[in-house]
């Protein structure tokens, strides 16, 4: 970071980027984010707060045709399983969304206590649609994120290593590890908080 950004980073607070999920693991890489890692302003001339970014990724709606070779065999859906697929996935994506509002929510009023305008936190959220893994790093990037914190699911190299050698002909959506992904290709530092 050059100068001038630790600078108007000093003036405006980081940008924290937390990718969430269904899991237990980004629940908790979320609180520990907001317990340790997050500052809120503290009114009176003291730092500014942070702004936590909540971003949950859909997974593309499924659009196989009949005739696309390419597609998963056994994966075709009428246009009335699609959408009821897709609604299923905006409700999910709701859900979580509104239970990490609350924990930040309920964070800020545990630790400014008094209420003031000054400790609350910033929090933003933001819904994308795609493959969780190349969408969390350009959303990182699109939305100036200083940080990225994920939770880690637990799956060590040897774990990951049978699952792609087992699924390897098949095209998966989750072909490893998301947050591995990510440690390699964000252009910002990545904080993978272990459960």
């Amino acid at each position: 970071m050059d100068r001038a950004t630790e600078e108007e980073t000093a003036a405006t607070g980081r940008r924290i980027l937390v990718a969430v999920d269904e899991g237990d693991e980004s629940v908790h890489a979320l609180k520990w984010c907001l317990a340790s890692f997050a500052k809120r302003g503290g009114g009176g001339g003291a730092a500014p707060p942070d702004t936590i970014i909540l971003l949950y990724v859909r997974p593309p709606p499924p659009t196989y045709s009949v005739l696309d070779a390419s597609a998963m065999v056994g994966y075709v859906f009428s246009d009335e399983v699609a959408a009821a697929i897709d609604g299923y996935s905006k409700e999910v994506a709701e859900a979580v969304v509104e239970k990490a509002q609350k924990l930040c929510t309920l964070y800020g009023k545990e630790v400014g206590g008094d209420g003031e305008a000054g400790h609350e936190m910033k929090v933003e959220v933001k819904v994308a649609v795609g493959d969780a893994r190349n969408v969390i790093c350009q959303m990182a990037d699109k939305l100036g994120a200083d940080v990225l914190v994920m939770g880690s699911h637990g799956y060590g190299l040897f774990k990951r290593s049978l699952k792609r050698s087992r699924f390897q002909s098949q095209k998966l959506a989750l072909l490893g590890s998301v947050s591995d992904y990510c440690v390699r290709n964000a252009n910002c530092p990545v904080l993978i908080v272990k459960s």
